[in-house]
């Protein structure tokens, strides 16, 4: 299924650090076309306190079955008087191709910060294989491995930390239909520093659809993020965000 968000109701447990699940966005096509969604969210809240929020996303796919390329944009900002609650943005560009009915060849490039965790920048450049494990009408799995280089430059209130590391990152992706309304998307990463595996970063995204009426669904999103050696002691080591929405498929 295809899903836009017109309606999003969050409740958010406690700040995330920026995690794209591309599994989420991959969209079938059995033709060469584009798709995507843009979205554009604007808030200014006056009561006890002054809230300003803006969070723009943008999905853009072109898939001719033989290559996909994905790009994806994200960016959130909250500020309740005068102190930033989220400031982070990511983007990332993403290329498969088509080795075989079971194999394709990723390759991908990404740019974040997030300033709630102290990133002021970071750059991923990776590629390898992905492999599909299984997939009927009901299910699908996927594993992907990949190699990927990664430079890291923290805040200045880190002491201009940086970092150039080399990381693995590993990653199961399953899609369930046990019925006719009810579908579950779940991605789970392992990403371990090559020269130090003791550096790893876990993170799971999980999304539970209930489909309401026609293209119409009610979803719940499930967001976590472990990093073992976080940019500073003051940033927690566990993240995680829980969402509800209604959103609306095409």
């Amino acid at each position: 299924m295809r899903y836009i968000t017109i309606l999003l109701l969050c409740v958010t447990m406690t700040s995330f650090s920026q995690v794209i699940n591309v599994e989420t966005l991959r969209k079938p096509s059995d033709s060469a076309k584009w798709t995507g969604s843009v979205s554009l969210d604007v808030s200014l809240i006056k009561n006890k306190n002054d809230i300003f929020r803006i969070a723009n996303k943008a999905h853009i796919q072109y898939n001719d079955k033989i290559n996909l390329w994905l790009f994806i944009n994200d960016l959130n900002f909250q500020k309740i008087e005068g102190n930033s609650l989220v400031n982070r943005g990511t983007q990332h560009l993403r290329y498969n191709r088509r080795i075989s009915p079971r194999v394709k060849w990723e390759a991908f490039v990404q740019a974040q910060y997030d300033a709630i965790s102290e990133i002021d920048f970071r750059g991923l450049l990776g590629t390898g294989p992905r492999f599909k494990l299984l997939e009927n009408e009901n299910y699908r799995f996927y594993l992907g491995t990949l190699i990927m280089y990664e430079y890291e430059k923290a805040s200045n209130t880190v002491d201009n930390r940086k970092q150039n590391d080399a990381r693995g990152s590993a990653y199961l992706s399953f899609s369930m239909y046990p019925t006719e309304t009810i579908s579950l998307i779940s991605t789970s990463y392992y990403q371990p520093r090559i020269d130090a595996f003791s550096d790893y970063r876990l993170s799971s995204n999980t999304s539970l659809l209930f489909k309401i009426y026609k293209n119409l669904a009610f979803k719940t999103n499930f967001n976590y993020y472990y990093d073992a050696v976080p940019v500073s002691a003051a940033i927690p080591k566990t993240q995680f965000e829980l969402t509800n929405g209604l959103l609306y498929s095409f």
